[in-house]
């Protein structure tokens, strides 16, 4: 008979807990996101008030401003002129004001709206949502569904896919363009005798040249011309042809100001209130005369409270930081325009600023960055090399690249090919193959030399 015996064990866990997971939920909300979050922990926390609201002005304040410009509109010919604020500040809060960029609603996001209408039960639903989320801007999938939805019943997860491509757009949730274009050629109404098969032969069609087609095919040309009228009615990308009338608006939670031939980084703070402790409750938990019940219920809101900003204030430092980093190196870009920027990792930036890449990746998501050139999502300044080897490889960035094919295509006296530009690229420095070259200009909506 064995004999049991007691034994310690040790070992190391790493438990979150509830503050740190709150500091992490903060570093990622963009900035209008944060405001609510602010609002909701306000009206919870008593303990918790706004000192200062930079976004909110008195009435009278309001009216006064009301009346200035009405005044200067009056005085001036030109009535849609407003004339800024003598202050710096003032000035910085306009420039703000006028960076707010109204950004459609996603393609992911209006497919979960369709989805959640559907009569479908819970299983179809969380494979629903596995789908749009796995799909690119163009509608196709990123990863093979066969991986994303391993160990999931095969004929949900085609209800499912069958689902979601009769949603608007047509014909997402598709492997590429050309099973995009099947499946829309079956759901359009009426669609003619034959259509399928002719997309096998959309490059002879794209040129004129409907007797091939017609000849491959057995048909008529007038029959080959109805149909490619048909086919040109489909869109190959129908992510990209996505469009909603609902606008939200995107706020630059940081900017980046060019200052006597140095770069100035200021938050947005103009959409983020001032928090302090309630001096009430600051006085109550210093009172011993109050019941300890009451006086733990005091000090445990005012813990929370100070965690609370403290979180916030560690946020803001570190989406400093990030933009910072950033700002060094693609201080090409910053300083000559998009067509410079460089190729740059989470890795790099991590490692200049010594957190980790989960840090940066939550610092940079959902948030944006106003510059001379434009408003840009944070995650646009990270992009690989066109060498694919990501900072390390070669000194050109894939989206730069694009900029600077689609600034020579556009500007192009004759329509060049795909391999004329691969050659002409090649002169400049940047070796990329023909295929290459088609790839990104699909990617810029550009066509090729015969339909430009």
């Amino acid at each position: 008979m064995q004999s049991q015996k007691a034994s310690f064990l040790q070992e190391q866990r790493f438990k979150m807990s509830p503050q740190l997971l709150q500091s992490i939920k903060l570093m990622e909300l963009p900035i209008t996101d944060l405001r609510e979050r602010i609002e909701e922990e306000v009206e919870r926390n008593p303990a918790l008030e706004m000192l200062d609201d930079p976004s909110v002005i008195s009435l009278d304040a309001g009216l006064k401003r009301q009346k200035e410009e009405d005044a200067y509109f009056e005085s001036t010919s030109d009535p849609g002129f407003i004339r800024r604020g003598s202050s710096e500040d003032s000035d910085d809060h306009h420039k703000f004001i006028e960076g707010v960029l109204a950004r459609p609603e996603t393609l992911q996001e209006h497919l979960l709206w369709q989805l959640r209408l559907q009569p479908i039960d819970d299983d179809i639903c969380q494979i629903g949502e596995l789908l749009i989320q796995n799909l690119n801007d163009d509608g196709f999938h990123i990863e093979p569904v066969q991986l994303l939805l391993a160990g999931y019943d095969a004929e949900k997860v085609d209800q499912a896919i069958n689902m979601i491509r009769s949603f608007d757009p047509v014909g997402t949730c598709t492997s590429d363009y050309m099973e995009s274009l099947r499946i829309q050629s079956r759901l359009i109404s009426n669609p003619p005798d034959g259509i399928e098969e002719m997309l096998a032969y959309l490059e002879p069609l794209e040129k004129g040249r409907f007797q091939d087609a017609a000849k491959k095919t057995g048909r008529k040309e007038q029959d080959v011309r109805i149909i490619f009228e048909r086919i040109k009615e489909l869109s190959p990308f129908p992510g990209r042809q996505f469009s909603s009338g609902e606008t939200r608006f995107v706020v630059p939670d940081v900017q980046v100001l060019k200052k006597e031939g140095n770069f100035v980084i200021k938050l947005n703070e103009e959409e983020i209130p001032v928090l302090g402790i309630n001096p009430f409750f600051m006085k109550i938990s210093d009172e011993k005369s109050e019941e300890k019940g009451t006086r733990d219920f005091v000090r445990e809101n005012i813990k929370e409270a100070r965690w609370f900003i403290q979180s916030i204030n560690q946020r803001n430092h570190t989406l400093l930081k990030v933009t910072r980093a950033i700002v060094e190196f693609q201080r090409s870009f910053f300083v000559n325009g998009l067509k410079y920027l460089a190729p740059l990792t989470l890795k790099d930036i991590a490692a200049e600023i010594d957190v980790h890449e989960t840090t940066v990746s939550r610092t940079a998501n959902g948030k944006y960055v106003q510059t001379e050139w434009g408003i840009f999502e944070i995650r646009y300044f990270f992009t690989n090399s066109i060498s694919g080897a990501g900072s390390s490889g070669s000194r050109y960035s894939k989206e730069g690249v694009k900029e600077i094919l689609k600034e020579f295509i556009l500007g192009e006296g004759r329509n060049l090919s795909d391999q004329e530009i691969a050659d002409h690229l090649a002169k400049r420095g940047i070796p990329i193959a023909r295929r290459t070259v088609a790839k990104y200009r699909k990617e810029l909506n550009l066509g090729s030399s015969y339909t430009r």
